[in-house]
């Protein structure tokens, strides 16, 4: 038995439709109610999970979520929908058919494999965790697809499938890991359980250090809507060894270098009219300089990733601004400049600055009608202010 049991019984999932659409505020008088015709410890399972399918709706929908279950460790480190469902679709692109998913967690990937119309054995060896991804699999009519396995994933043979991905847990008693070693399985593992697949495919933390990642891997940076998720070391067919990509979903937009074609970093010169912020995966893949290429500019700092350019240039790797002003870092003049111009809107963004925006918002008070963005940075080494405004194409 464990907490999910009772959840799947037609009294359980009663209950959850029951309580779907309960509002935190309204949660006491809920369950006091519900508790007079239904044991205490089921109604504050319903509850329980109605709250995690609340959270769940950002990465999995609201549709899915309504009818998935999980956890609270399973809502936290699940795959988000977008990036599992873009995976799977490389995947199919690379004619696999069957996929070992090891560390498969509620099983956020092994319903994007399965949708693709993959074969799944999901392996996880928390009993909890397992009895959740069978129970998804089933709530989503996806269990002809996923086998669920309670096992070490050390122990499984994966031979018989074509390709493998491993998601090991970076999170211990004391929050994240950041040893790739530490990692469980560690990531030395899961690099031979890869390398030993026709396909493999990692999971690994955003920040790795690049010095970490193996000699044999294709690494890829993947980022939803501006917000980098995660990092994914490809092996085997198709890939190329050394190379680094950065994918931006939902345009599924990519970058790419190879060893030997990855460019040096670019040259720093003034302020421009225009200022590039890069999106987080071209950052994390160090493919910035193959961007400021792009858009004929470079850097505004040898150690910032804002790239400046006297042109505006449409890119999906980058979000361009239109800069006004250049001062050096000064709150009372920044105060003076936007009370002057009336703003009451003020965007801050900063790289390479210990300033917090919120502080900085706290001191200046903005106040009227109009709206601005300042950058708090680095220019040739100089604490700057660069202030200006979302660019627009004429």
């Amino acid at each position: 038995m464990n907490d999910l049991a009772p959840l799947l019984t037609p009294e359980g999932r009663a209950l959850l439709d029951t309580v779907r659409d309960t509002a935190p505020a309204d949660e006491l008088a809920v369950a006091t109610r519900l508790r007079r015709e239904h044991p205490a410890e089921l109604v504050s399972a319903a509850l329980g999970q109605a709250r995690l399918r609340q959270r769940a709706a950002v990465k999995f929908g609201a549709e899915d979520a309504g009818r998935m279950f999980f956890t609270p460790n399973g809502v936290e480190q699940s795959t988000r929908a977008s990036v599992a469902t873009y995976r799977a679709e490389c995947f199919q692109a690379m004619g696999v058919r069957s996929v070992a998913d090891l560390c498969c967690g509620i099983g956020g990937d092994a319903i994007a494999f399965a949708r693709a119309g993959i074969r799944v054995l999901a392996v996880d060896r928390d009993p909890l965790t397992c009895a959740v991804a069978r129970a998804n699999a089933d709530a989503l009519g996806l269990a002809h697809l996923i086998e669920v396995r309670e096992a070490d994933v050390t122990e499984v043979d994966t031979a018989e499938y074509d390709a493998v991905f491993v998601d090991p847990g970076r999170r211990g008693g004391r929050g994240r890991i950041f040893d790739p070693e530490a990692y469980s399985p560690p990531l030395s593992w899961a690099v031979s359980a890869a390398l030993k697949a026709p396909i493999g495919v990692l999971k690994i933390a955003p920040g790795i250090p690049h010095e970490a990642i193996p000699a044999e891997a294709e690494a890829e940076w993947i980022s939803d809507r501006g917000d980098v998720k995660e990092a994914v070391l490809w092996f085997g067919t198709g890939r190329t060894p050394g190379a680094r990509r950065a994918v931006l979903l939902p345009s599924e937009a990519g970058i790419r270098a190879s060893p030997d074609t990855m460019l040096p970093d670019p040259e720093v010169r003034p302020v421009g009219r225009y200022l590039y912020e890069p999106d987080g995966a071209v950052i994390r893949a160090h493919l910035v300089a193959e961007v400021a290429e792009d858009l004929e500019g470079g850097l505004i700092d040898a150690t910032i990733a804002y790239i400046t350019a006297d042109e505006l240039h449409v890119t999906p790797y980058a979000t361009a601004y239109e800069i006004t002003d250049q001062l050096p870092f000064n709150v009372k003049k920044l105060k003076a400049l936007l009370r002057e111009r009336e703003v009451g809107i003020l965007t801050v963004k900063k790289r390479g600055s210990a300033v917090e925006p919120e502080e900085l918002r706290r001191k200046v008070k903005p106040q009227g009608p109009n709206s601005t963005t300042v950058f708090l940075t680095r220019v040739a080494g100089a604490p700057t202010m660069l202030i200006g405004a979302p660019a627009r194409l004429q």
